[in-house]
């Protein structure tokens, strides 16, 4: 039985990290049905984010997902709008295997949303039956609660010069596997130059440095137009690489093929 526990819990973006192996994701914004998982799977994705930060997606909405998506091989996070111990719980037991904290500035905002995401005695989430990440199987409470206390990835979003100031306590807080930086709010805040990937460089080498030292991994938002740079985050050591929205997935294909459309039509009228 403890055997099917351990299988039932494995979170596979933490162990694609602990293989020092690259992780890419997308967030789901509009799409609200159970399809989104298989095309993700299907594209190559290892993870995707149900983003309730910059959607007005349901508890409901973002739970189906998350079952969609993990029964298609695809991990399912969700992107907080806000750290709030109660949603926290909800959005764990819906079904999601990891959450994205945003704007976090202090080790303080970092582990009050760890406890609220761990069960006693390592934190302080509610303890309720019939959990997805068990497939609704039953098994002795304390070994449960370790379990998923271990299976959930948290992701701390460094994205604010706040929390850049702040990422060595950040990446110390216990149960914070990732800081994950939100390239483009950064970039706004600390007024970068558009197209300056030295600034966006540097500040990566300052957050890399922080989670180094505590053995954590980091992650990059906001830089999926930006090819050049991505290949040098990854060199540095950034192993999870946000690729995109499923809005800007959709805007992209549908005016691509319009416009291929549109140059056949004109090429047929010559």
């Amino acid at each position: 039985m403890m055997d099917d526990l351990t299988t039932l819990t494995r979170n596979p973006i933490k162990a694609r990290l602990a293989r020092d192996e690259l992780s890419v994701s997308m967030s789901v914004r509009i799409l609200r049905g159970h399809e989104i998982g298989h095309i993700a799977a299907n594209a190559g994705f290892d993870t995707l984010y149900v983003d309730l930060e910059h959607s007005v997606l349901s508890l409901e909405t973002t739970a189906a997902i998350c079952h969609a998506a993990r029964a298609a091989g695809v991990v399912p996070l969700v992107r907080l709008p806000a750290l709030e111990p109660a949603l926290i719980g909800r959005v764990l037991d819906g079904g999601a295997m990891g959450l994205i904290l945003p704007h976090v500035e202090s080790a303080a905002s970092a582990r009050a949303a760890v406890v609220a995401a761990r069960y006693p005695p390592d934190g302080a989430r509610s303890v309720g039956t019939g959990q997805p990440l068990l497939h609704y199987r039953q098994f002795p409470t304390a070994q449960a609660c370790e379990a998923m206390n271990q299976a959930i990835f948290i992701a701390a979003m460094i994205e604010s010069g706040a929390g850049l100031a702040a990422a060595d306590e950040i990446a110390a807080v216990d149960g914070v596997d990732m800081l994950f930086v939100g390239t483009h709010d950064l970039g706004i805040e600390l007024c970068w130059p558009a197209g300056d990937d030295e600034k966006v460089i540097a500040a990566y080498r300052q957050v890399l440095a922080a989670a180094a030292k505590q053995g954590k991994f980091v992650g990059a938002g906001g830089v999926a137009n930006r090819p050049a740079l991505i290949g040098r985050l990854i060199r540095l050591g950034v192993r999870l690489i946000s690729a995109g929205t499923d809005l800007s997935f959709l805007s992209v294909g549908a005016a691509q093929s319009c416009a291929a459309i549109t140059r056949a039509a004109s090429a047929a009228g010559d």
